[in-house]
């Protein structure tokens, strides 16, 4: 139990104003349906922090340091690429209507996870405690109470804030974060 509270409570701090968040407002005003953006963050977290777990030292020590903030920095460049995507009207164009929000949401939040400070925390935090499954669900929770909220919001917010200055906020928001990886 102390193991998924400690690691729900690292990612749910870890959370607070970084990119997810971000992405979660981006994605509820896209499409507006709360839950199958919540489920798609479940699922691509359990994923992702599931692998990051089981594979994060491996990987670290595989790849150079160089090699994993150039793979960060294209993430964030492609993000803010596809935020710019303009939605059609009719609401049934074909991204919406072959990938829908929940699988975009799932695509989107595993690979914007990547190398994220809450995937390294999920690598930290199994090595320190044995039980990677209390581990997985804690810092799943933590994602989760870090962008419900946020959901929501966008969702709420969606009728009332113009589509076009929501996609070119996140888009300079996600080029920022890649520019500022590659100067890290």
């Amino acid at each position: 139990m102390h193991a998924l509270l400690v690691s729900a409570l690292v990612v749910a701090l870890a959370e607070i104003g970084d990119k997810t968040q971000l992405l979660a407002l981006v994605l509820a005003a896209r499409y507006r349906r709360p839950w199958p953006i919540i489920a798609g963050i479940a699922l691509a977290t359990l994923a992702n922090h599931a692998l990051a777990g089981v594979l994060g030292g491996w990987l670290s020590g595989l790849l150079p340091d160089t090699w994993l903030r150039w793979l960060l920095a294209l993430s964030f460049f492609a993000m803010a690429a596809w935020v710019m995507v303009p939605d059609r009207d009719d609401g049934e164009d074909r991204i919406n209507h072959r990938f829908g929000p929940l699988l975009a949401t799932l695509m989107a939040f595993f690979l914007v996870e990547i190398g994220d400070k809450t995937q390294i925390a999920t690598v930290a935090l199994a090595a320190k405690f044995p039980d990677l499954l209390a581990v997985i669900a804690g810092t799943t929770l933590g994602m989760l109470a870090a962008n419900i909220p946020v959901v929501f919001l966008g969702n709420i917010f969606a009728n009332r804030i113009s589509m076009q200055l929501v996609h070119g906020i996140a888009a300079a928001g996600f080029a920022l974060m890649g520019v500022l990886v590659l100067l890290r």
